[in-house]
């Protein structure tokens, strides 16, 4: 897939591996400028290097005072921002996998202030960077538990829940400035994290990715570059008319019940 992007400038967070990784690159791919950012500052100017990409620095979600000199050090490089996607974010540990009764409120407070206010803060400070040029795109990468949740993980349910929800209120506020803020909700993703996981021997012991891939109608999980697509549309020019919009890329897993009972 390619789109013509000349003369935008792109930021993604959470942009050293995984997700983040492959939007960054794609949308370079595709003639943006794109600054790389991660709370893993040298990950970040690695995967900036690798890409022949102009800029890549350390910046942590979860301080505002990170994410105001990173925006403004943008747009002052490079005189806009036209792309942010909020893709930076934490899983639930295994250890801290319980139902609620038993869930700690410090992995809770943990992870929502990374996964939800961290998406709301960068919004919040990209959006006054847009709305001076009447345009712009926001990107928020959210999770099929934002709209089917599963057990054990309660902050990470109403965390990317929030994401949802949040993203449609942007829209929905930001329209008349000519920002399209729409939402990608990946199902099961083959990242590095996701592959030590699945195949770990606490995971193996259980059958876990037998028993995953028993609820995806194509069997299979997602390739990081399979999302980085979705958030490709979203930034074209040619999606000009789409916000609030929640696009699933989850290989057919909240479509429906896959199995008979």
């Amino acid at each position: 897939m390619k789109v013509d992007l000349k003369g935008k400038v792109a930021l993604v967070t959470g942009a050293a591996q995984g997700i983040g990784l492959a939007i960054a690159d794609t949308l370079g791919r595709n003639e943006a400028t794109v600054v790389y950012t991660d709370r893993n500052a040298e990950g970040a100017e690695e995967a900036a290097r690798r890409a022949n990409a102009p800029r890549g620095f350390g910046l942590d979600v979860t301080s505002p005072e990170q994410i105001q000199a990173g925006i403004a050090r943008v747009v002052k490089e490079f005189g806009r921002l036209d792309i942010l996607v909020n893709n930076a974010g934490m899983g639930v540990a295994a250890h801290d996998r319980k139902t609620v009764d038993q869930f700690r409120p410090e992995a809770w407070d943990t992870l929502l202030k990374v996964d939800l206010t961290g998406v709301f803060l960068m919004s919040r400070e990209g959006a006054q960077a847009m709305i001076p040029n009447k345009s712009g795109r926001i990107i928020n990468i959210a999770s099929v538990l934002g709209l089917v949740p599963m057990r054990l993980q309660s902050s990470y349910v109403a965390a990317k829940a929030g994401v949802v929800n949040l993203t449609r209120s942007m829209a929905l506020e930001l329209a008349p400035h000519g920002v399209l803020v729409n939402g990608i909700a990946p199902g099961s993703t083959a990242t590095e994290d996701w592959k030590r996981w699945i195949h770990d021997k606490g995971s193996e012991a259980q059958d876990l990715h037998a028993k995953l891939m028993s609820h995806i109608p194509l069997a299979r999980p997602a390739t990081t570059q399979e999302i980085a697509n979705g958030a490709l549309f979203l930034a074209a020019p040619e999606s000009s008319y789409i916000t609030g919009h929640i696009l699933t890329i989850d290989g057919g897993w909240t479509a429906g019940f896959s199995r008979d009972f």
